[in-house]
């Protein structure tokens, strides 16, 4: 059963501290800047985990300010040569509020009991989010209801300095060369572009970005992006008839000339999507925000295709270019390209199994920093993290599907130490 597992807290008792530590930090990036990284608290809270990193006593510690990530090795204490491992999380936190973020911790959870957040109006409710039925005897950590609580991903972050700082303290545990990555702007999707492969120096890698334990992603969304501008004409609504258009109208219009039903809240499992994330406008000019999402590239082409149709079509019908689009690519199945590499895939399959977990490989409904970084020639698999509820008020993690996550590791350096004899 998942998560049928209690780690032992004396094997990692500076990860709660330092989880803590981190997630009170705020490090929320914007898409709207036009610098990278997308803020400077994002670099602030890297040099924070660059000077803990410093005192542990990993080598090769950089900030590689084109990439605009930071970079460290766990030395091998093996003496033969094998390929090398990487493990990598983002730093930034999601488009909701990050600032004092107040962390709550709930031990010995009764797996029944809503959980308030803080003094606020806002519960964890596992009537809501059954997930939570799960956990029953474990410690969930959740913010107080007006922040998220950025474990995605500084799970992921604390996760990696954990590990580090148990591989160096215990040379008895065998593994070759590990590289860590401290990476900005994922929740933007705009970090892995800048990612400088040959500077990380890893053969292959992992994102520790996912959320329950035994979740293991090697499959995800095909995504593009595209923002539609609409120029109206505003005249007074006395004398309108024949004479106004109305951006508003126009960008409803255009919405509801898309599948209806193809949308985040009525899909699920391998369906795709268009999700309209943003409307502002006036009766003189309109703009909307969209994402679309497909799990195979030909139905991508499909969705994308359909928009520039509908575009076209109103286009015609006014007689002149009253509707801009402005379309781009986002990052690709990496399914497609990690069969090509299944041996990395099998890695981690075999040491969940050797940590007793039941793995879910059920593609996820998104995409990671590792989407863009296995098409640039590392192949790049999304372990779990212990994220839940991601991206708001309702977010948590649990303690002990973090530990489990820095075993899960642990075993995979040892397992990869062991095959390259």
């Amino acid at each position: 059963m998942l998560n049928d597992f209690k780690a032992d807290e004396k094997e990692y008792p500076t990860l709660l501290p330092r989880f803590l530590k981190y997630v009170k930090i705020n490090s929320r990036s914007d898409e709207h800047a036009d610098r990278f990284p997308s803020t400077q608290r994002e670099v602030d809270f890297q040099m924070i985990i660059k000077k803990d990193l410093e005192e542990l006593g990993l080598s090769d510690i950089h900030y590689n300010e084109k990439a605009g990530v930071l970079i460290a090795e766990i030395p091998s204490n093996v003496d033969y040569d094998m390929p090398v491992m990487g493990f990598l999380a983002h730093c930034d936190t999601a488009d909701f509020n990050s600032e004092n973020i107040k962390p709550q911790i709930v031990e010995n959870y009764d797996g029944e009991s809503k959980i308030q957040l803080g003094d606020s109006e806002f519960y964890l409710d596992p009537a809501v989010f059954p997930n939570m039925k799960k956990y029953k005897g474990q410690t969930i950590i959740s913010a107080s209801g007006d922040t998220l609580l950025g474990g995605d991903d500084k799970c992921g972050v604390s996760e990696l300095v954990t590990f580090a700082e148990y591989l160096l303290a215990h040379p008895e545990i065998k593994h070759g060369r590990i590289r860590l990555g401290f990476t900005p702007d994922e929740e933007i999707g705009t970090g892995a572009g800048h990612f400088d492969v040959e500077d990380f120096g890893a053969d292959f890698a992992y994102t520790v970005d996912g959320e329950a334990p035994g979740k293991l992603d090697w499959g995800t969304f095909s995504a593009a992006q595209f923002g539609l501008d609409i120029q109206g004409v505003n005249v007074h609504p006395a004398v309108a008839k024949g004479q106004m258009i109305n951006a508003i109208q126009v960008g409803i219009n255009f919405q509801n000339a898309l599948p209806k039903n193809e949308v985040p809240e009525q899909t699920e499992g391998r369906e795709g999507f268009y999700h309209l994330m943003n409307f502002q406008g006036t009766v003189d000019h309109a703009h909307l925000d969209y994402i679309i999402r497909d799990f195979e590239r030909d139905g991508l082409e499909a969705r994308k295709n359909l928009v520039k149709s509908i575009v076209k079509k109103m286009n015609d019908e006014f007689g002149e270019e009253r509707l801009k689009l402005k379309m781009w690519d986002q990052y690709y199945n990496m399914a497609d390209e990690l069969k090509k590499h299944m041996e990395v895939v099998d890695l981690a399959r075999d040491a969940y199994k050797a940590e007793g977990l039941t793995i879910n490989e059920d593609p996820v409904r998104g995409g990671t920093d590792g989407s863009q970084l296995t098409y640039m020639g590392l192949p790049c698999p999304n372990l779990f993290a212990g994220e839940e509820n991601m991206h708001g008020r309702f977010e948590y993690t649990v303690l002990e599907s973090m530990w489990k996550a820095v075993d899960v590791m642990i075993k995979m350096a040892q397992l990869h130490a062991e095959r390259s004899k």
